[in-house]
């Protein structure tokens, strides 16, 4: 890594008096490291080629969008990359969800663009999918292997059912070019305010994917007023209410699977939720 650091500082992209720590690397094989200098501070992340490349495609589309880091040099042979640092913390002092779910929709979500047609659903260079119904079938397992009994199989038979109903609704989504892991721990707070979104894993899919998994990625405020609000201003996605809460609810089982398996600590607030949602979803098809 020394003989990176010179060459970085030879292009002149990082100060000649670079302090550099290794960061905690969270769900990534690579190592990540933040430089601080009397230049600037950036992040140098090493990583696969091939994981390398689509985030790199990724920041290149978006390259305009604030919340997404500013890509500052990319190794040709794509062992490392160089990007902007967020000063700040991830999960916590966050503030209020409403309040990071509206810059999140403002300046992420309604920013996204159509992606190729033709294109396979699901993580670029991943194994491809044939259509969302897929994806949404296969979370669904993963997310009942994790959960297992912590709640009742009838809930799960209830979560197959509505991923069959949203395949029937679903059928001409557009494709979207889309973060693919937008949760708090992904989320650049600083004094209480969303100042970033980092470490995209980039896939093809429907903008509401990565709005339910934002909503539904911390078990506060959890609650329908909150939902409405941020959804009203998500202006490049349509739906009715019902379907909304379909695909929060299944967001939410498949987050709780997650929880259980990463985040135990917040499982009593989830399961809390878990209940809320599920009336919810029963007054919403007790009115059809």
């Amino acid at each position: 890594m020394n003989q990176t650091i010179i060459d970085l500082q030879n292009k002149g992209l990082i100060g000649s008096q670079a302090e550099i720590k290794q960061l905690t690397s969270g769900t990534t094989d690579g190592q990540v490291y933040v430089v601080k200098s009397e230049k600037s501070s950036s992040i140098l992340k090493y990583d696969h080629s091939a994981d390398i490349d689509v985030v790199e495609q990724f920041f290149k589309t978006y390259k305009d969008i604030e919340l997404l880091p500013e890509v500052y040099y990319v190794d040709p042979e794509k062992r490392f990359f160089l990007y902007e640092y967020f000063e700040g913390t991830t999960h916590v002092n966050r503030g209020t969800k409403a309040v990071w779910m509206k810059l999140l929709v403002e300046g992420l979500f309604t920013q996204y663009k159509k992606y190729d047609s033709q294109a396979p659903w699901g993580r670029l260079g991943g194994t491809p999918r044939q259509n969302w119904i897929e994806f949404n079938r296969i979370s669904l397992d993963y997310a009942y292997d994790n959960v297992g009994d912590l709640l009742p199989h009838k809930d799960y038979v209830r979560m197959k059912q509505i991923v069959e109903r949203l395949a029937e609704n679903g059928r001409q989504t557009d494709k979207y070019l889309l973060h693919g892991d937008t949760g708090v721990h992904n989320f650049v707070f600083h004094q209480d305010q969303l100042v970033g979104v980092i470490d995209p894993d980039p896939m093809v899919g429907p903008v509401i994917y990565d709005f339910t998994y934002a909503f539904c990625s911390s078990p506060d405020d959890l609650d329908m007023e909150t939902l409405l609000g941020s959804f009203a201003l998500l202006k490049n996605v349509e739906m009715d209410t019902a379907r909304l809460v379909d695909e929060v609810v299944f967001q939410l089982y498949t987050r709780i699977g997650i929880c259980k398996k990463v985040h135990p600590h917040d499982l009593a607030e989830y399961l809390k939720a878990w209940e809320y949602w599920k009336q919810k979803l029963k007054e919403y098809e007790d009115a059809f």
